[in-house]
């Protein structure tokens, strides 16, 4: 008997990319986490589908397209619902479904998909597709970096509902005080002992291999997924994310890890996302509130100045593979680009560009060969190599990072 072949879905990067740096400095908009799972993997469980990519050409080495026969292509910015998913399978090769003017999805042959790709940067305003009634849909969107907590809540619920419906959860320690009115959910090889959970306010789901030590207090939502740790004592507010292989400690509020970073000590990070291999050493804070309670401003990339997120909890937004130091203090609304190295004391800038090597006292410019040789060691650390496409990525951001944004040593 032969199989079907997987639905081939094709996620495009439109302006929102450029507006969600610097997390999306190192990948496509797809490959954010908000909720448990990242968008690409929410459309792949959707649509049932093998996911490629549109993105920007420096990334296009790594994260690649692959055409198929028939494909759906959709806007990446934009969160699967049930009844955008029922749209988006109803579609006829050659129609599409619109946002007032964006385009969300469409269903295209592989001779359109080729001719989309050659003006990449506009596909989200193409009006050559035959457009079909979707005035009616309510739409989520990513859009800025600070969209990754403050939806989390609500997307961690529909992801637990998605993954967990119609499966067992792996039995509970009685040593475990748990209560509330949301369900618990816990994947094979979860390891809690002595924690008190809480979900009343939203479901705790525990990946595969999770380590929840003792004395660990939760207040869902909350999700851990696969191989991650949570140390003694942390003190967990939802909603809050932690992404593959990451270590959470201390106090942390509605805050999402995307992977195999730590924050493994005590220290408060609140309304924050923090990229991938990132490290906050011991007893680092952020402030998620200004003093005067007026809403924060945070650094944009596609402004080049800071804009006004309208809220007034908001914390750091971390890119990968930068390092914080111990007893670092990061302010209101602080944006840390690339591979950056923050220590000392007194709080630093609240924007640190890519590859800053320093702190409140001064920033210089990293070396590039020693920011390769740190993710390097980094990644052995979990028995992975720095590959040659992360390499490359990491050296094209050094070089195309603006010189005039660091003094001379």
């Amino acid at each position: 008997m032969t199989s079907l072949p997987l639905t081939s879905i094709i996620l495009f990067d439109d302006q929102s990319w450029q507006d969600l740096l610097p997390l999306t400095f190192t990948r496509p908009l797809s490959e954010l986490r908000v909720g448990i799972l990242t968008i690409k993997e929410k459309w792949e469980h959707w649509l049932h589908g093998e996911v490629s990519y549109i993105t920007q050409d420096y990334l296009s080495e790594k994260f690649k397209l692959t055409i198929q026969h028939e494909n759906y292509l959709i806007n990446s910015s934009y969160l699967p619902t049930e009844a955008l998913v029922l749209q988006v399978k109803s579609l006829s090769a050659g129609q599409a479904i619109y946002d007032h003017n964006t385009l969300v999805a469409a269903k295209l042959s592989a001779e359109t998909i080729a001719k989309v790709v050659v003006d990449k940067n506009n596909i989200s305003t193409s009006t050559n597709f035959k457009k079909i009634d979707g005035e009616n849909l309510t739409y989520e969107r990513i859009t800025k970096p600070y969209h990754i907590f403050s939806k989390n809540g609500q997307e961690l619920t529909k992801d637990f509902n998605l993954i967990t419906t119609g499966r067992q959860s792996q039995a509970i320690s009685n040593t475990n005080q748990v209560f509330g009115k949301h369900p618990i959910f816990l994947e094979k090889g979860v390891y809690m002992e002595c924690c008190i959970i809480n979900t009343h306010e939203g479901p705790v789901y525990l990946g595969k291999d999770v380590q929840v030590m003792e004395g660990s207090m939760i207040r869902g939502g909350f999700a851990a997924c696969e191989g991650s740790i949570v140390k003694m004592g942390a003190k967990i507010y939802g909603p809050t994310t932690i992404g593959p292989h990451c270590r959470l400690g201390g106090e942390v509020n509605n805050s999402v890890l995307l992977a195999n970073s730590n924050k493994g000590h005590d220290g408060f990070l609140g309304n924050s996302v923090i990229g991938e291999w990132c490290n906050l050493g011991a007893d680092t804070n952020n402030s998620n509130l200004k003093n005067n309670y007026l809403p924060v401003k945070i650094w944009s990339y596609s402004k080049e100045g800071f804009e006004d997120t309208g809220l007034q909890f908001c914390g750091l937004i971390m890119g990968d593979h930068s390092k914080a130091g111990i007893n670092t203090m990061f302010n209101t609304g602080t944006v840390v680009g690339v591979a950056a190295n923050i220590f000392g004391d007194g709080f630093p800038r609240n924007f640190i560009p890519s590859f800053s090597w320093g702190g409140a006292s001064g920033i210089i410019k990293h070396q590039l060969n020693k920011a390769l040789e740190t993710a390097a060691i980094v990644l052995k650390r979990r028995n992975q190599e720095l590959s040659d496409e992360d390499a490359n990525i990491l050296t094209h951001l050094f070089q195309a990072e603006n010189q005039n944004r660091f003094p001379n040593p």
